[in-house]
C-alpha cells in the first residue's frame, strides 16, 4: 500500500468537508489542529451549505479532495466531520493522481466510503480515527487523542490495541486472524453494496461499528452483508462500538449484540466486540490497508505497521 509521510509540528494538514457542512465549528476545528502545531489549509468546502445537508456541489467537493491530494504545500488530509454524501464524489476523484501523491487521509463515519474507494482504487493507506471537529487537542479524551497522535506522526506500528480501562474487548468467536483492516461505518459498507465501490472482505480483518441504528436495522445490513459472502470472505471480525443501538420499538425484543450473535458469529471466524473506535465516547485511530492481526481468545488486536513512512 502507498502511504503518506508522518505529520509534524510545522506541516500543513488540509481540512476539507467531503460530505455534510457545519460552518459553525471551523473556527474551533482550525484552533485545535494549530493547538497541535500544525498549519492549516482549510478547504471552501468547511465554509459552504449545499442543498442543507451537503457541503457544495459532489463536483465541488471532488475537486477540493483531488486539489488536497495535488497540491504541495498539504503534507496530511483531515475531514472536518462526516454526515452524509461522501458516496457522490466516488466517481468523480482522480485515483491516478491520489496514486501518485500519497498522503494520511484521515476521518470516519461517512468518510467509509473514501476509505474504501481509497484504498481499492489508489491503494492508500488511511486512517480511520477523529476528525477536526472532535477537539483533538483539547476535549478528545487523552487514549484517544494519544493513538490518534501516534498513527499521524510516528513511522511506527501502533502494536496493541487497548481498549480504556473499564471496556472489556469481548471474544465472541475463537481463534486467530491476520490481514490488513478494512471496512468502517456499517451503513455506508451497506451502502456501497453493489456499486464499483463495493468493499472487498477476502482475507481482510472486517471492521464495523455505528450509531443510532435499531438491531432490527443492523440485521437488515448485515444480512446483506452476509448474502454477499462478505463474512465468509472475510479472515476475522472486529465489532467497534454501538452508540444509541439498542431497541427502542421492541422492548423484549434482540439487542444488537444479539444480532451479532445470530448472523455473524455462525461463520466461524475470530471475532471480537467492543473495540472502542466509532461513534463513542472513545474513538481509538485504527490504520486501515497495512498488516494486522487478532487473537480473538485473548482479546488482542495489534497493528503491526505503520500507516505512514
Amino acid at each position: 500500500m502507498k502511504k503518506g509521510k508522518p505529520l509534524l509540528p510545522g506541516d500543513t494538514i488540509g481540512v476539507i468537508a467531503p460530505s455534510s457542512p457545519k460552518p459553525e465549528i471551523v473556527p474551533t476545528a482550525l484552533a485545535e489542529l494549530e493547538a497541535l502545531g500544525f498549519q492549516v489549509k482549510l478547504g471552501e468546502t468547511c465554509r459552504q451549505t449545499y442543498g442543507g445537508y451537503l457541503a457544495g456541489p459532489a463536483e465541488w467537493r471532488a475537486k477540493e479532495l483531488n486539489a488536497m491530494f495535488a497540491d504541495p504545500e498539504v503534507d496530511g488530509i483531515m475531514c472536518l466531520r462526516g454526515g452524509y454524501g461522501s458516496p457522490q464524489i466516488l466517481p468523480l476523484l482522480d485515483y491516478e493522481c491520489i496514486a501518485d501523491n500519497p498522503k494520511l487521509f484521515i476521518g470516519y463515519s461517512d468518510i467509509t466510503a473514501l476509505h474504501t474507494a481509497l484504498g481499492q482504487r489508489a491503494g492508500l493507506a488511511t486512517l480511520h480515527g477523529p476528525m477536526a471537529s472532535a477537539g483533538i487537542a483539547h476535549t478528545l479524551d487523552p487514549v484517544s487523542r494519544d493513538y490518534l497522535l501516534r498513527a499521524m506522526t510516528q513511522a511506527e506500528p501502533l502494536g496493541q490495541i487497548v481498549n480504556p480501562e473499564g471496556e472489556e474487548l469481548v471474544c465472541l468467536v475463537d481463534g486467530e486472524a491476520s490481514g490488513p483492516i478494512v471496512g468502517g461505518n456499517l451503513s455506508l459498507v451497506a451502502a456501497l453494496m453493489g456499486t464499483p465501490y463495493e468493499l472487498d472482505t477476502k482475507g481482510k480483518l472486517l471492521f464495523l461499528e455505528d450509531i443510532d441504528e435499531e438491531p432490527y436495522r443492523v440485521d437488515r445490513m448485515l444480512t446483506q452483508l452476509a448474502l454477499a459472502g462478505k463474512f465468509s470472505d472475510a479472515a476475522g471480525i472486529i465489532l467497534g462500538t454501538w452508540t444509541n443501538c439498542e431497541s427502542k420499538k421492541y422492548k423484549d425484543g434482540f439487542g444488537v449484540l444479539d444480532v451479532f450473535r445470530e448472523i455473524v458469529v455462525p461463520y466461524g471466524k475470530p471475532t471480537i466486540w467492543n473495540l472502542q473506535a466509532g461513534h463513542g465516547f472513545y474513538n481509538i485511530a485504527l490504520p486501515f490497508g497495512v498488516k494486522a492481526s487478532m487473537n480473538a481468545t485473548d482479546g488482542i488486536l495489534v497493528i503491526e505497521e505503520s500507516v505512514v513512512e
